[in-house]
Parts: structure tokens; C-alpha cells; sequence
């Protein structure tokens, strides 16, 4: 049995391991890369196979201040997604998640880094998803929280509205911070759930046409291929 961190690095390292082998990581790309517990052992194992001779020329994009750190001291060239050599195309995005669905749907935001996330899986030609056990879940809306991603000035009328839908929304506070987190891009998290589950892909949608709303952590239009590491030291692929 191995634990839930040797589980994410299990599901890392054979993500960008099979990928390669299948050709979907090659030289000279361009990668998204994700934020989180689960993503960071990927940027470890992709500057391994550059350090190793696999891989050359790769140019990543970061989806949060942590990555770009991470990828700093790997010595992993970073862009922002505008720079000319990416023109707003990805051809990999890989990241964690906090949620995977039976039908590859996805909550992720846990790190608060999912506006950056989404914009980056949907700008990408495949998208990857590494996680431990404990993230497959039957359906979503009751157990992990749904982050959103909110312009501070709309609070109040943001969760009214969540409320309506049927949710409970609390404002997340910082960790060793007096008052609320402040995403990278200078706004607030709800974290939100409901008494009975909902549906993601619908969800996605109608909370994200609130006005005020800058996105939701659900993630349902590009299904991604998943490595789910166990705790018996296999890895299941979903596709």
C-alpha cells in the first residue's frame, strides 16, 4: 500500500511517462502546466526527461506564481500565453484535480488558481489530468467544494444568486493571511455546495453567467485523459 503523496507522484511521473511514449509530449512543444500538490511532481518529472536528453526545446505556460517558481528553478523556459512563440495554442495541458467524475467532468480550484487553469486547458489541443485515488468521485456538488472566482465588488449579489441555485457559499479565508484569499489575479473564492448533487456540465454554464462571476471550478467541455494512481501502486487510465 503506498500513501496519498506517493500516489501523486505514481500519477505524475506515469503521466508524462506515457505520454511520451504515445507521442502526445514531444520536443519543441508548447505545455501548460498546473498548480497543486498533484501538478508539481509533473513539472518535476518533465524537467527530468529534459535533464535526460528525452525532451528539448519545451516551452511552458504557468497557470499560477507557484508553477512559474517551480518551473524557474527547474530552469524550465516560462511564457505567458500572448508571447508570439505561444500565440494563445497549447498543444498539452497537464494539472491536477480536486474532483474527476465518472464522465472525466472535473472541480478544480482548490489552490485558487482556476481561471488561469481553465483558460489554459481550453487553449490546449490535449489535456491531461493527474490524481490520486481519493479524488474519484460518483458525482459532484456535496463533498468538495465548487470554487468561484469572484470580482470582490459583487460579493453580496454573487451569492445571492448562488443561493438561489441552491448552494451554500462560504468566502475563503487565507492561511496565515488576516482576511480573505486574493487569487493572482486580484479577486475573491466562494467556496459553494449543495445538499444533493448537481450537474457539472449545466452548473459550468449558469453560474458563470452571473455577472460578477469570473469563473466557476467546474470544468466539463474539454473531457481530459486521467491517470488515477491507487494505493495497491497501480494506475488507471481513463479515456
Amino acid at each position: 500500500m503506498i500513501s496519498k503523496d506517493e500516489q501523486k507522484v505514481l500519477a505524475a511521473r506515469t503521466a508524462i511517462d506515457t505520454l511520451i511514449q504515445e507521442g502526445k509530449i514531444f520536443s519543441g512543444m508548447k505545455i501548460g502546466l498546473g498548480t497543486g500538490s498533484t501538478a508539481m511532481p509533473a513539472v518535476r518529472r518533465l524537467s527530468e526527461r529534459i535533464e535526460d536528453g528525452t525532451l528539448r526545446d519545451i516551452h511552458a505556460v504557468a497557470t499560477s506564481f507557484q508553477t512559474t517558481l517551480e518551473c524557474e528553478k527547474l530552469g524550465i523556459p516560462v511564457h505567458s500565453l500572448n508571447d508570439r512563440i505561444i500565440a494563445g495554442k497549447l498543444d498539452l495541458a497537464i494539472d491536477g484535480a480536486d474532483e474527476v467524475g465518472p464522465e472525466r467532468t472535473l472541480i478544480k480550484g482548490g489552490g485558487a488558481a482556476l481561471l488561469r487553469e481553465k483558460i489554459i486547458a481550453y487553449s490546449s489541443s490535449v489535456f491531461a489530468i493527474v490524481a490520486d485515488e481519493s479524488k474519484a468521485v460518483s458525482d459532484h456538488g456535496t463533498k468538495f467544494p465548487l470554487p468561484v472566482e469572484i470580482i470582490p465588488e459583487a460579493r453580496v449579489c454573487v451569492v445571492s444568486a448562488l443561493e438561489k441555485m441552491g448552494a451554500s457559499c462560504v468566502l475563503r479565508e487565507g492561511v496565515r493571511k488576516a482576511g480573505p484569499v486574493i487569487t493572482d489575479n486580484g479577486n475573491m473564492i466562494l467556496d459553494c455546495l449543495w445538499k444533493s448533487s448537481v450537474d457539472a456540465a449545466e452548473m459550468e454554464d449558469k453560474i458563470n453567467d452571473i455577472t460578477g462571476v469570473v469563473e466557476c471550478g467546474f470544468f466539463t467541455r474539454i473531457p481530459p485523459v486521467v491517470f488515477i494512481a491507487k494505493s495497491d501502486g497501480s494506475v488507471e487510465v481513463r479515456r
